[in-house]
């Protein structure tokens, strides 16, 4: 898979919120084939949030605080850096990094087409679909066809909110989906946290197991499999606190609006004597 070839920070990833128009739209291009597509969050975010709270019911925020003096900063008084060695960083821009933004682009380039087998689980990011658009559903139906039959899926790269992605474009009956993917140097392999090398284990043993896997086998998971209890038991606890108007707080005091945030620029990997990778296995 390819390597990543930009240090700056990666930005948030585009929002996955359900919504009936598409996030994005662009068009799919490969040799001389031009598709028009639309990008829908294939996802929605249903996990439950808590919000900080003081003494008295007011919502907490998170500011930045001088390591040395403990003074607040705001925006103005922040810089982006990076940092080369210990407590050593090297300041970037805003200017500059905007200078290495990815020229804007509406296409989904489709560099090269692999067997789905060879795109590993652990590259996948953020799921989106794709439709067809702008009168392009026989294209699209044609391309989704031919890829399924062959077993096929496309590796592209995409620009976003001016930000580079790499996709894998997937088809499953009928339709299209884009995986967003991490770049090869962000997986761990097995060797780099220390997993020993796999080891034959006694028939006896694999027959044992294999009887209890075949007690739990089921040909297909239902949606109720994955469930998200905690979420549910949550949920139902609010509930009853609301019902019984109990530890209910409000909050009259108007929240002030934060400063422009800028973050340091976390290191990848250090200048100078870089550590080689291990090779993801």
């Amino acid at each position: 898979m390819p390597r990543r070839t930009t240090h700056r920070k990666p930005q948030s990833e585009p929002d996955e919120e359900s919504t009936t128009r598409p996030f994005w739209s662009g068009t799919i291009t490969f040799g001389l084939v031009s598709i028009p597509v639309n990008l829908y969050p294939a996802t929605r975010t249903a996990h439950s949030s808590l919000r900080m709270l003081g003494p008295d019911g007011t919502p907490l925020s998170r500011r930045y605080f001088s390591s040395e003096n403990g003074k607040a900063l705001s925006g103005p008084d922040m810089v982006r850096g990076y940092e080369t060695e210990k407590e050593k960083y090297v300041v970037v821009t805003d200017e500059e990094l905007e200078r290495l933004d990815p020229e804007k682009s509406r296409d989904i380039d489709l560099r090269i087409f692999v067997k789905k087998e060879e795109i590993r689980p652990l590259y996948f990011e953020h799921a989106y679909f794709l439709a067809p658009a702008g009168g392009a559903v026989k294209a699209y139906q044609l391309l989704a066809e031919t890829m399924e039959s062959s077993g096929r899926s496309g590796i592209a790269t995409v620009v976003m909110r001016d930000k580079a992605y790499l996709v894998a474009i997937l088809a499953e009956n009928g339709i299209l989906r884009a995986e967003t993917l991490r770049f090869s140097d962000e997986l761990r392999s097995p060797v780099d946290i220390g997993l020993p090398k796999p080891q034959r284990a006694p028939k006896a043993a694999v027959g044992r197991f294999a009887r209890l896997i075949r007690q739990r086998a089921k040909d297909q998971i239902s949606a109720d499999e994955l469930r998200d209890e905690h979420t549910e038991r949550l949920l139902k606890l609010v509930e009853r606190k609301q019902e019984h108007h109990k530890d209910i707080v409000e909050s009259e005091v108007e929240q002030e609006k934060p400063g422009k945030v800028i973050d340091l620029i976390s290191p990848e990997e250090k200048s100078g004597a870089k550590k080689k990778r291990h090779k993801n296995t």
